[in-house]
């Protein structure tokens, strides 16, 4: 625990006695030291629910109103936060952007206008309902007060790092997007759980939408893996963004997260937020 302590100076400077005085936060010896044997937890019973741009919200009414219709249902018994991708329309910024060799932070700016075009959409849809639209800033301590309410608060997926996104490893496309955001956000509060809302019941070893009806009768489906075995499977594509495998592993308070089929089967949602396997599970070891 710091403490104050008084230096032997003529002018009796005070300084605070901490462990890290004087650390330059890098050593690896250090770093091991400041492991926490229990997190705190701010939200433990709120479950981040992420819905898919391309998946969910570029389909219109047809996708969107029976999840919304399940949600409604599900969100006098479940503390929910609703959190948005951007889809289509961010691909095509992000293209524009990409052909005027713009940097990976400045596509993640361009990027995040869609994601809150989306949020924007179904707090508008919810409103009735108590959906509520609110930012990345002090809201987020509120979100357990907005759900005792009644209220399905609502945000945007995308981090935000702005102009500060990481370089990507390969490819000029921002590395941290609406799927990043939401895990970030879930592992930080302290969630109960996150369940990603896609079009496929989960994770395959191959994207099923780019193969053939033959294809895809022999296509690997993964019910339930780790984070480390995909890390290791080195997969070309995923169903949700791979720096999420990353996080996982490192996670302090998620240890896992589920990716359902809700365009297909929006029933399915109330059983993942009553934490049944219906779709893929990936796990930290």
């Amino acid at each position: 625990m710091a403490k104050l302590i008084k230096e032997n100076s003529e002018k009796g400077r005070l300084h605070i006695d901490t462990p890290l005085l004087g650390e330059s936060l890098v050593s690896k010896e250090l770093l091991e030291k400041t492991e926490a044997k229990e997190y705190f937890r701010m939200h433990p019973d709120i479950n981040v629910l992420k819905i898919g741009g391309q998946s969910i919200m570029d389909r219109g009414a047809k996708a969107i109103l029976p999840i919304l219709d399940e949600l409604i249902k599900a969100k006098d018994r479940h503390k929910i936060l609703l959190m948005t991708g951007g889809g289509t329309r961010a691909r095509h910024a992000y293209n524009i952007g990409i052909d005027l060799g713009m940097p990976a932070g400045v596509l993640s700016k361009l990027g995040d206008k869609v994601s809150w075009q989306n949020a924007e959409m179904l707090s508008v849809l919810l409103s009735k309902h108590g959906g509520v639209k609110i930012g990345h800033g002090d809201n987020l301590e509120q979100l357990t007060m907005f759900c005792r309410l009644g209220f399905i608060p609502i945000t945007y997926g995308i981090p935000p790092y702005g102009f500060f996104e990481h370089p990507p490893e390969v490819g000029s496309i921002p590395p941290h997007r609406t799927d990043c955001g939401a895990f970030l956000l879930a592992e930080n509060i302290g969630a109960r759980s996150l369940i990603y809302l896609k079009d496929e019941k989960g994770l395959f070893e191959k994207d099923p939408k780019k193969l053939s009806g033959s294809e895809k009768k022999q296509l690997k489906y993964f019910d339930r893996i780790s984070a480390r075995e995909l890390i290791d499977l080195d997969l070309d594509d995923l169903i949700i963004e791979r720096p999420i495998l990353t996080f996982l592993k490192q996670a302090k308070c998620l240890k896992e997260l589920q990716i359902i089929d809700a365009l297909n089967h929006p029933e399915h949602i109330i059983p993942a937020l009553e934490g049944e396997h219906v779709g893929t599970i990936i796990y930290k070891e």
